[in-house]
């Protein structure tokens, strides 16, 4: 298999390649999207752009390259909520269990009505009831489950959307007290070794639970066969990986976050994933980790980034790709193709604008 622009690592690679053209998308539209990231977001790492199947566009900003595995801070809920999907459909658990229920020598003893009425659902849609997140890293003196169960909980669970990252952190913690192993070890053979996702890292806790919330690091092409997996409603090389109904519940909005029409963020949320404008959805992490899907286009966008404006990062891509997309194949266009072959070998990352 090689790749149309000639990268010698591409033989390697599992996902298909061909011109961009061929799938309905102008070389030039997509070289003009590259340029004004460059020039926007400060900084990008990489991009892969996968229409019909067929990755039409990758670029790396150096020294980051395709064989170099990326963090992607939150973007990792995402594929702890495919691990909890795929347990579900194992029987292990059901996502109207309380979350109790899992941990019983680490419930206090006396547990409010709210805590009790928690489900893992509400792990899964950030609608624990917190009103912020508990600090289960600052407090040593107890294990990151039993931090989470003594956190306060003044709202109902299920009515109050509240960012939360120890919560999926709990979703590792649930998968692995009832599968016996960890989210890394469980998805390995469903997940990781299917897409071909060589040798993820995934860090751990103290007490040795894959963190759930961050701490995985793959490569940027794994983050497009994971957003692949999805737009194919879970089927994978002739395999269903994940049910096509826990992939409609995971990506549809299931709590509401805001409501500006003009924000990626007040769209909805799933399980673990985001709603986006333009009928789109997408994992995400912090810094400009993206893996965006877009049903209506046949589309995933892969992006890795260090920068301090996630919203700017996506409206380059609304702005510059999203109109590029094409019902039907276009004329090759040999010259274009050559100007974004040689686009992509010059690009270099640059240090990231300080936080505000």
């Amino acid at each position: 298999m090689s790749l149309w622009t000639g990268s010698a690592w591409a033989q390697v690679a599992s996902l298909p390649r061909s011109t961009p053209e061929s799938q309905g998308i102008a070389s030039a539209q997509i070289r003009q999207f590259i340029e004004t990231a460059d020039q926007k977001v400060n900084t990008m790492h990489s991009f892969m752009l996968v229409r019909h199947g067929q990755v039409v566009a990758e670029a790396w900003w150096s020294p980051e390259s395709a064989d170099k595995r990326h963090v992607l801070w939150s973007l990792s809920k995402s594929y702890t909520s495919t691990a909890v999907g795929m347990a579900v459909a194992e029987g292990r658990f059901s996502i109207d269990d309380p979350v109790l229920k899992f941990f019983p020598e680490e419930a206090p003893a006396n547990p409010t009505d709210k805590l009790k009425a928690m489900r893992v659902r509400d792990l899964l849609t950030m609608s624990t009831g917190h009103q912020e997140e508990s600090k289960v890293r600052e407090i040593t003196d107890q294990t990151w489950v039993k931090t989470f169960l003594n956190h306060p909980v003044p709202h109902k669970p299920g009515t109050h959307f509240q960012y939360n990252t120890p919560a999926t952190f709990m979703l590792s913690a649930i998968v692995q007290k009832t599968t016996g192993q960890t989210v890394a070890d469980y998805l390995k053979p469903r997940l990781f070794d299917p897409l071909g996702i060589e040798n993820p890292q995934w860090d751990a806790n103290p007490e040795g639970i894959t963190l759930g919330g961050y701490g995985l690091h793959v490569r940027t092409e794994d983050i497009a066969k994971f957003g692949q997996l999805y737009l194919q409603k879970g089927a994978w090389d002739g395999k269903q990986l994940l049910t096509p109904e826990w992939i409609a519940m995971a990506t549809s909005k299931q709590v509401s976050n805001g409501s500006d029409p003009g924000k990626d963020w007040d769209q909805g949320y799933g399980f673990q994933f985001w709603r986006c404008r333009h009928n789109a959805f997408r994992g995400d992490g912090k810094d400009g980790q993206f893996c965006i899907v877009l049903p209506d286009q046949d589309a995933v966008i892969a992006i890795t980034a260090n920068t301090r404006d996630m919203q700017g990062e996506l409206n380059v891509v609304w702005e510059k790709l999203l109109p590029a997309f094409q019902k039907e194949p276009l004329p090759e266009n040999p010259a274009e193709q050559a100007k974004l072959a040689e686009l992509v070998t010059r690009l270099k990352a640059r240090d990231p604008a300080p936080p505000k």
